[in-house]
Protein backbone atom coordinates (compact mmCIF):
# COMPACT_ATOMS: atom_id res chain seq x y z
CA UNK A 1 0.00 0.00 0.00
CA UNK A 2 1.12 3.47 -0.76
CA UNK A 3 0.20 6.33 1.17
CA UNK A 4 0.81 10.32 -0.36
CA UNK A 5 0.10 13.17 1.53
CA UNK A 6 -0.84 16.64 0.14
CA UNK A 7 1.42 19.91 0.37
CA UNK A 8 -0.39 22.73 1.72
CA UNK A 9 2.79 24.67 2.12
CA UNK A 10 2.60 28.04 4.37
CA UNK A 11 -0.83 28.33 6.70
CA UNK A 12 -0.92 31.40 8.56
CA UNK A 13 -1.82 31.29 12.34
CA UNK A 14 -5.27 30.78 13.69
CA UNK A 15 -6.47 29.39 10.30
CA UNK A 16 -7.19 25.40 9.96
CA UNK A 17 -4.50 23.32 9.07
CA UNK A 18 -6.12 20.41 6.27
CA UNK A 19 -4.11 17.88 4.90
CA UNK A 20 -5.25 14.63 2.55
CA UNK A 21 -4.01 11.73 2.42
CA UNK A 22 -4.43 9.72 -0.46
CA UNK A 23 -4.11 5.70 -0.11
CA UNK A 24 -3.51 3.42 -3.40
CA UNK A 25 -2.88 -0.37 -3.30
CA UNK A 26 -5.49 -0.93 -0.59
CA UNK A 27 -8.65 0.12 1.12
CA UNK A 28 -8.96 2.56 4.01
CA UNK A 29 -12.29 0.16 4.87
CA UNK A 30 -10.09 -2.84 5.11
CA UNK A 31 -10.37 -4.45 8.56
CA UNK A 32 -8.47 -4.00 11.04
CA UNK A 33 -6.56 -0.81 9.56
CA UNK A 34 -5.93 2.58 10.95
CA UNK A 35 -5.05 5.55 9.17
CA UNK A 36 -3.17 8.12 11.99
CA UNK A 37 -1.39 11.46 10.98
CA UNK A 38 1.83 11.82 12.87
CA UNK A 39 4.06 14.97 12.80
CA UNK A 40 7.77 15.71 13.71
CA UNK A 41 8.52 19.19 14.85
CA UNK A 42 11.68 20.47 14.03
CA UNK A 43 14.31 19.32 15.84
CA UNK A 44 12.22 17.03 18.25
CA UNK A 45 10.87 13.05 18.07
CA UNK A 46 7.41 12.21 16.54
CA UNK A 47 4.12 13.00 18.08
CA UNK A 48 1.36 11.25 17.11
CA UNK A 49 -1.91 13.22 16.01
CA UNK A 50 -4.76 11.26 15.98
CA UNK A 51 -6.40 8.07 13.92
CA UNK A 52 -9.58 6.63 11.93
CA UNK A 53 -10.47 3.24 11.84
CA UNK A 54 -11.52 0.98 9.15
CA UNK A 55 -14.63 1.34 10.65
CA UNK A 56 -14.61 5.29 10.58
CA UNK A 57 -14.38 5.23 14.38
CA UNK A 58 -11.87 8.01 15.28
CA UNK A 59 -8.66 8.31 18.27
CA UNK A 60 -7.16 11.66 19.19
CA UNK A 61 -4.03 12.44 20.70
CA UNK A 62 -5.42 13.59 24.27
CA UNK A 63 -3.10 16.69 23.76
CA UNK A 64 -4.58 18.08 20.32
CA UNK A 65 -7.82 16.64 20.73
CA UNK A 66 -9.61 20.25 21.28
CA UNK A 67 -8.08 21.14 17.84
CA UNK A 68 -8.41 18.00 15.79
CA UNK A 69 -10.88 16.36 13.48
CA UNK A 70 -9.61 13.30 11.07
CA UNK A 71 -12.54 12.10 8.46
CA UNK A 72 -12.69 10.36 5.16
CA UNK A 73 -13.56 9.80 2.23
CA UNK A 74 -13.95 6.16 0.84
CA UNK A 75 -14.92 6.89 -2.35
CA UNK A 76 -11.79 8.04 -2.95
CA UNK A 77 -10.01 6.26 -0.67
CA UNK A 78 -8.54 9.59 1.61
CA UNK A 79 -8.99 10.57 5.08
CA UNK A 80 -8.26 14.12 5.94
CA UNK A 81 -6.67 15.66 8.87
CA UNK A 82 -8.16 19.30 9.94
CA UNK A 83 -6.33 20.81 12.45
CA UNK A 84 -7.73 23.81 13.70
CA UNK A 85 -6.17 27.16 15.64
CA UNK A 86 -2.64 26.85 14.34
CA UNK A 87 0.40 28.58 15.22
CA UNK A 88 4.15 28.45 14.62
CA UNK A 89 4.02 25.48 16.95
CA UNK A 90 2.29 23.35 14.53
CA UNK A 91 5.06 23.72 12.26
CA UNK A 92 6.45 20.42 11.55
CA UNK A 93 6.96 17.74 8.89
CA UNK A 94 3.43 15.58 8.48
CA UNK A 95 2.96 12.11 8.03
CA UNK A 96 0.04 9.80 7.42
CA UNK A 97 0.53 5.94 8.11
CA UNK A 98 -1.08 2.72 8.02
CA UNK A 99 -1.30 0.15 10.79
CA UNK A 100 -2.85 -2.70 12.11
CA UNK A 101 -2.69 -2.77 15.97
CA UNK A 102 -5.20 -0.20 17.67
CA UNK A 103 -3.84 -0.85 20.81
CA UNK A 104 -0.48 1.12 19.47
CA UNK A 105 -2.11 3.00 16.88
CA UNK A 106 -0.57 6.23 18.73
CA UNK A 107 2.65 4.81 20.77
CA UNK A 108 4.61 2.85 18.41
CA UNK A 109 6.17 5.46 15.76
CA UNK A 110 9.16 3.33 14.54
CA UNK A 111 9.69 3.70 10.95
CA UNK A 112 9.58 0.01 10.47
CA UNK A 113 5.66 -0.11 11.47
CA UNK A 114 3.25 -0.08 9.24
CA UNK A 115 3.65 1.85 6.13
CA UNK A 116 3.78 5.46 6.20
CA UNK A 117 3.40 8.33 3.49
CA UNK A 118 6.93 10.33 2.39
CA UNK A 119 5.80 13.37 4.40
CA UNK A 120 4.87 16.77 4.13
CA UNK A 121 6.30 19.94 5.35
CA UNK A 122 3.78 22.66 6.94
CA UNK A 123 5.03 25.92 8.18
CA UNK A 124 2.91 28.16 10.08
CA UNK A 125 3.62 31.70 9.75
CA UNK A 126 2.32 35.02 8.80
Amino acid sequence: VQLQESDPGLVEPSQTLSLTCTVSGGSITTTYDYWSWIRQPPGKGLEWIGAIAYSGSTYYSPSLKSRTSISRDTAKNQFTLHLSSVTPEDTAVYYCRRTSDLLTVGTDLRGNVGSWGQGTQVIVSS
